[in-house]
């Protein structure tokens, strides 16, 4: 299997035809769960290797053929041969990408985290564009948006926003978006003209629910206090508001929605996903020398892309990509241009370290 692990293909046939043995048997509820989600998973490479090997045993016969000596049945499989090699590449390559390392947390839902950064106002105006071109985004791609947590700027906008977004694989299309948004416009507030530079974080932390992340109740402080809303509004009178400090890290959640229970629950939602990237990084920095600069780096204070207003243009500064078509990415509508470009250079990279030997 020239091109491909043999050995490895050979193996994922075998475990195929296994789990599709002990499926025909009636096995119980959970072992029903864990080889049908394997299943799924497997299907699509297994047929691909399928469809590779009987490719190449086609390849074969038709290279017997023309060495065979008869003229007439050669010059019908050096055409067949030209066809049969094209499928063949095309097959490595889909088999090659299909058997690429899996990021576990990519059929995740998300939990998105934007602030204001520096320039004050227009800061928090710029996250209030962002978290709308996400809105609008999520809603054309079926996902649900759920506010979890907002404090408003003093002129509109967002100083912070935490909300969930749900829907499957949101997590492997908006990965890329963490770092620092950089907008170039001229503010409302300006009565020059000038153009002004601000900046807004942003971070996608994978929804994590479903797995274990062990969190001690000793190492939580749970304070609670008197919710705030700005400009005075939806001020709470009681003490509802909740926050979370998790001591041996450090990392400190607030949520300040109408019900300490609810508050709670949010608080403890946000600072799961927070721990759970938290292990992430500390498990990929032994590799952090090698991502540094490739896309998906995950470093949030890196300055990720630019919105020029006065040129309508956007500018992804990781694959440099320029696109002069601010009015619909900021509108959530061109968006997937971005994200796609980005996947496929994300993908590009893994091929490349595919192809090193190790």
């Amino acid at each position: 299997m020239a091109g491909l692990p043999g050995e490895k293909l050979h193996a994922l046939q075998s475990r195929f035809a296994r789990i599709e043995s002990e499926l025909a048997t009636g096995p119980d509820r959970d072992t029903l769960v864990r080889l049908s989600k394997e299943h799924a998973e497997l299907a699509p490479v297994v047929e691909k290797i399928n469809e590779y090997l009987h490719v190449e045993k086609e390849l074969s016969e038709a290279e017997e053929i023309i060495a065979g000596g008869d003229a007439e049945l050669a010059e019908l499989a050096h055409e067949e041969r030209t066809g049969l090699r094209e499928q063949h590449a095309a097959l490595v390559e889909a088999i090659r990408f299909l058997l690429l390392p899996k990021d576990a947390a990519d059929d995740h839902s998300v939990i998105l985290e934007l602030r204001g950064g520096t320039g004050g106002d227009e800061a928090a105006l710029f996250a209030g564009d962002l978290f709308r071109m996400y809105s609008r985004h999520a809603e054309l791609s079926g996902w649900k948006v759920e506010i979890l947590d907002q404090s408003e700027g003093e002129m509109g906008g967002y100083k912070e926003i935490i909300a969930a977004i749900s829907g499957v694989g949101v997590y492997a299309r908006l990965k890329f978006e963490s770092g620092v948004h950089r907008v170039q416009r001229v503010p409302q507030t300006e009565g020059s003209g000038r153009i002004h530079t601000s900046a807004a974080t942003v971070a996608v932390l994978p929804d994590v629910e479903d797995i274990e992340i062990e969190i001690k109740p000793e190492d939580l402080r749970i304070d609670t206090m008197r919710a705030s809303g700005a400009g005075g509004q939806h001020v709470n009178k009681t003490d509802s508001a909740v926050r979370i400090t998790h001591i041996p890290t450090g990392f400190v959640v607030i949520s300040a929605e109408k019900s300490q229970h609810q508050n709670r629950t949010i608080a403890m939602k946000v600072l799961r996903a927070r721990l759970y990237e938290a292990e992430r990084d500390a498990r990929d920095s032994a590799r952090a020398e090698a991502r540094r600069g490739q896309v998906g780096s995950g470093d949030r204070s890196e300055r990720i892309r630019t919105y020029n207003f006065p040129q309508g243009r956007v500018t992804d500064h990781r694959i440099n990509l320029t696109l002069y078509k601010l009015d619909r990415i900021i509108a959530g509508e061109g968006l997937d241009e971005i994200i796609d470009a980005l996947v496929t250079e994300h993908q590009a990279a893994l091929l490349a370290a595919f192809d090193q030997p190790e």
